[in-house]
């Protein structure tokens, strides 16, 4: 989450939060204060902290000890969490990041990482170049080893610096996820749903969606980002995108997503109303050949349905193309010429409703598409992400 009223409602003392899992832990601030090599006052007053910061108590004490309140639950879900993603990479590069690691070192190295240029970082987090190239210096010197690889076109970060980076930017949504249950506990709203948008989606499915969500949220944040599927899954598993919608890919193309299915989507072959072919009746594999297509481009698995229908009935797929995946420049070229386009049959049926197109008639029912969500593996979803995502699948056609 990004967005949001009481954003950074927790501060992000990664050495405060440690000592709060420590005391969640063993009960006790002793204890707590051995295991992290710090004063009890110290432990005292960081704990005291996060209570102020987090609303209330985050312990009750008791004689026989600290216990969690609801309120320290969901803190130390959150944080366990981002923890649990940050220290296998961290053991990896040196165990004393463990200790020494702040999250402005964190949001430099990520910052880094993306620009490949310092002086680029340090103009995107709005800090001077000599802050941010220093903390990651300090990264650097803490773990005595180099995290970039300096060239002359830039700075290219490691293998293990683009594990972290990728395990800081989960961990930061972890914490961000966070001040939002926070919020939602004391009666409050913070965060936002941000959905990634296949274009299937944002015809008809995601409009009604967000028609309803506005009625039962009239002022939670809603972003939606449009983009290619391979653009829309990175930004899913740095943590930028909650959930994605649209065509799902067979196989799930990476480990660290899940799909739902929702619906089965078919294709459609479209033409303008007076195309010669719109009146024919049962078109052949050979009038297909005869015009010109203008179709989503290569590796989305519309356009690979598309050459299926050719290459099933022993025939090379049309070479006259205008790859595009965009519904309303597809539609302005059909009716302006003679060609002819595939797109998904439900992203096209309110422009055949309403006479803007037609669909030829062609047997495509055999190539089945399925549609549905996209999200990370352990992903904890607010209550609002929650009911955007139910909302979809309500609103989805039956199976």
């Amino acid at each position: 989450m990004r967005c949001g009223p009481r954003q950074d409602m927790i501060s992000r003392n990664l050495r405060h939060l440690r000592v709060f899992t420590a005391v969640a832990e063993l009960k006790s601030l002793t204890q707590a204060s051995e295991k992290w090599h710090l004063s009890q006052p110290a432990v005292t007053q960081a704990i005291n902290k996060l209570e102020r910061e987090t609303g209330g108590a985050l312990f009750e004490r008791t004689r026989g000890g600290l216990f969690l309140t609801s309120r320290g639950e969901i803190l130390l879900r959150r944080v366990e969490s981002a923890f649990g993603l940050l220290d296998p990479i961290i053991k990896d590069i040196s165990p004393r990041l463990r200790i020494s690691l702040t999250y402005a070192q964190l949001q430099a190295l990520i910052a880094v990482s993306e620009s490949e240029n310092f002086t680029l970082a340090a103009r995107r987090m709005g800090l001077a170049q000599p802050t941010v190239h220093r903390a990651v210096t300090q990264i650097e010197q803490e773990a005595a080893r180099s995290l970039f690889e300096r060239t002359s076109f830039g700075i290219l970060p490691t293998r293990l610096c683009q594990a972290l980076a990728q395990a800081a930017r989960l961990a930061i949504y972890e914490l961000d996820q966070a001040d939002a249950e926070f919020a939602e506990f004391d009666g409050g709203e913070a965060g936002s749903v941000v959905i990634g948008a296949m274009p299937l989606s944002r015809s008809a499915l995601l409009p009604r969606a967000l028609v309803r969500f506005r009625q039962e949220f009239p002022t939670f944040t809603v972003r939606i980002i449009d983009g290619s599927y391979d653009v829309l899954l990175g930004e899913l598993r740095r943590g930028t995108i909650d959930f994605l919608v649209g065509a799902l890919r067979l196989p799930v193309p990476i480990g660290d997503v899940m799909q739902e299915r929702l619906f089965d989507d078919r294709l459609a072959l479209l033409a303008r109303p007076d195309h010669p072919l719109a009146a024919k009746g049962a078109v052949t594999i050979d009038d297909l050949l005869a015009y010109s297509w203008v179709v989503p481009g290569q590796g989305t698995p519309t356009r690979t349905q598309f050459e299926t229908i050719f290459t099933s009935a022993g025939k090379e797929p049309p070479r006259r193309l205008i790859e595009c995946g965009s519904l309303l420049m597809m539609r302005g070229a059909l009716r302006e010429s003679d060609h002819l386009g595939c797109i998904s049959r439900y992203q096209s049926q309110p422009e055949c409703d309403h006479g803007l197109l037609v669909q030829l008639q062609y047997d495509t029912n055999q190539l089945l598409r399925p549609i549905g969500l996209t999200y990370r593996n352990n992903w904890r979803p607010i209550r609002p992400q929650r009911r955007m995502m139910a909302l979809v699948a309500e609103l989805a056609p039956a199976p």
